[in-house]
């Protein structure tokens, strides 16, 4: 079961993200302050979730939570700072934008770059263990795959409708054959058309 909270005075965020390891699309991370008493039979970690669920999840969390946010950095930023620096920064992106400030950051994971003024708390898997970051989890990944599904409507041929931007044989096999797209991020692999490619990638 879910914990409501870390600790009892402070005003807690749950910080989470989604796309990190896609080969295409942006990173996106939401902040999600909920009430003390929120609890909802399905709420978890957004990869435990069936998609159905995620979606029956995300309005509920949006009217019921104090405040929520999402933030996310595209392609060519991720390319020039990294992506695990382009991560945090759409996790800031995401508190900057929250109607109510925070007074403690909960963030799934075990690093994060600090936030100016707000102390933060790293956990890992927290997405699993705390109810804020699962509900910032769900937020995340639906709002991405939403981004993923209207690109997908001008690239059909990477399958991202299914496959989100992430390395899947299907994906890989678009690259090989049509190449990079302004969607792709360059600075990760996208040359997999070597012979030990399924190797590589541990099928």
């Amino acid at each position: 079961m879910l914990r409501a909270y870390f600790q009892e005075t402070l005003i807690e965020a749950g910080l989470d993200e989604a796309g990190r390891g896609c080969l295409a699309g942006p990173v996106y991370a939401a902040a999600v302050i909920l009430p003390r008493s929120f609890a909802h039979p399905l709420l978890n970690d957004s990869k435990q979730l069936t998609e159905k669920e995620r979606y029956e999840l995300r309005p509920v969390i949006e009217a019921e939570a104090i405040a929520w946010a999402v933030g996310f950095l595209e392609p060519e930023q991720i390319d020039e700072i990294n992506i695990l620096r382009a991560a945090f920064r759409s996790m800031h992106l995401a508190v900057e934008k929250l109607s109510v400030v925070p007074e403690l950051l909960l963030v799934d994971g075990n690093r994060f770059t600090p936030y100016a003024f707000i102390p933060h708390q790293c956990i890992v898997q927290g997405d699993a263990q705390y109810a804020s970051i699962a509900a910032a989890s769900v937020l995340a990944k639906t709002y991405r795959d939403d981004h993923m599904n209207r690109l997908h409507e001008d690239f059909p041929h990477y399958g991202w409708g299914k496959n989100k931007g992430y390395a899947t044989r299907e994906h890989q096999e678009a690259l090989n054959l049509h190449g990079p797209c302004v969607h792709h991020r360059r600075s990760f692999r996208l040359d997999y058309s070597v012979p030990d490619a399924a190797a590589a990638l541990g099928e």
